[in-house]
């Protein structure tokens, strides 16, 4: 009998336990490989963990002999533009040369598909929206730039090797588990969503808007926001895809192909919370793209993958009652 098992490197982030709690659903034993730096041990619920660097390569060979996965999905990367520009060395070492030794690993181990989690900022600043697979691909910071790299090194070991390679570039991960489980918390936290909420609740002064001054409808930026649930269920998905010998394109967009200002964001918070969402409008973030929108096609057609939860309304609503139980807040309004 096949083995059911897969490795999940950086299962205890915020996207990586989401996809285990997608996985077990479809009876897979995700398997967490995770040093939890950044991720949360608590997350890690539906099957073994293992503390180790995914750049440990004798940890992950062991993991591959004791639990002969049927495919591996690579999580483990951080994932903070602004940090990669103050420290892009610790990108390049983490993202890059950490992705090397794990590829290296997989690929000495014999013949199995591998996943890796790649981002809409390889893209840079698009020349048209919305954006294809196709596109020209000029990051404009470290961080995307070392999800590019990571891309091009998976199809030279696939090319090279038995390794079975596939990247899949999100483009803005939000809410959180329907039934509650999990959701998304980070220390500090950079992500619209739930700063918006923290503001919501009365944890952050105010939130702020980089610009009031974009070529948009309201004037600030507008993000593809995609449904963590959906996001998750996209990898099982694309891992079956391989599993089952389907001939795919080196790489596919997650995305909805429907973009959301900021302004929109909050006035989403603000209905389903009940409460105002301060704000203040600050200066313009160099090299943000007024918008950032995916063409989601080649999902649908060739892996057969279609958002069902990524409406701004249900990302919301999740995304506040997750935060109203972990703050502890009583009046949810959802």
């Amino acid at each position: 009998m096949a083995s059911r098992a897969v490795l999940v490197t950086g299962g205890a982030g915020y996207v990586g336990s989401h996809a285990c709690k997608a996985l077990a659903r479809a009876g897979y034993l995700p398997v967490v490989l995770d040093n939890l730096q950044r991720g949360q041990g608590s997350a890690v619920r539906f099957g073994p963990l293992i503390e180790a660097d995914v750049g440990d390569s004798a940890a992950v060979s062991a993991a591959l002999r004791e639990y002969a996965p049927c495919g591996v999905i690579h999580f483990a990367a951080f994932a903070y533009v602004g940090e990669s520009v103050q420290a892009p060395g610790m990108y390049w070492r983490n993202n890059v040369e950490q992705g090397i030794r794990l590829l290296s690993a997989i690929s000495d181990y014999g013949r199995i598909p591998v996943l890796i989690s790649s981002s809409c900022a390889t893209y840079g600043i698009p020349e048209a929206i919305p954006i294809a697979e196709q596109a020209p691909q000029r990051p404009i910071n470290p961080y995307g730039e070392s999800k590019l790299a990571l891309e091009r090194c998976l199809q030279d070991f696939t090319r090279a090797s038995a390794l079975n390679g596939l990247s899949l570039r999100y483009f803005n991960a939000a809410g959180a588990d329907p039934d509650g489980e999990l959701g998304e918390v980070h220390e500090p936290e950079p992500h619209l969503i739930p700063r918006a909420m923290l503001a919501a609740a009365g944890k952050l002064e105010a939130l702020d808007v980089y610009g009031n001054d974009w070529p948009t409808a309201d004037g600030s930026c507008i993000r593809d926001y995609v449904h963590v649930h959906d996001l998750a269920l996209a990898h099982r998905v694309a891992l079956e895809c391989l599993l089952a010998g389907k001939t795919l394109a080196p790489a596919y967009n997650l995305g909805t192909g429907k973009g959301h200002s900021v302004f929109e964001v909050i006035h989403a918070v603000e209905r389903v919370s009940g409460r105002s969402v301060p704000y203040r409008v600050s200066k313009r973030r160099d090299g943000d793209p007024a918008i950032l929108v995916a063409n989601p096609d080649a999902a649908r057609t060739e892996l057969g993958f279609e958002c069902s939860r990524s409406d701004l309304g249900s990302i919301v609503a999740d995304a506040w009652r997750f935060h109203c139980d972990h703050w502890g807040l009583r009046d949810s309004h959802v």
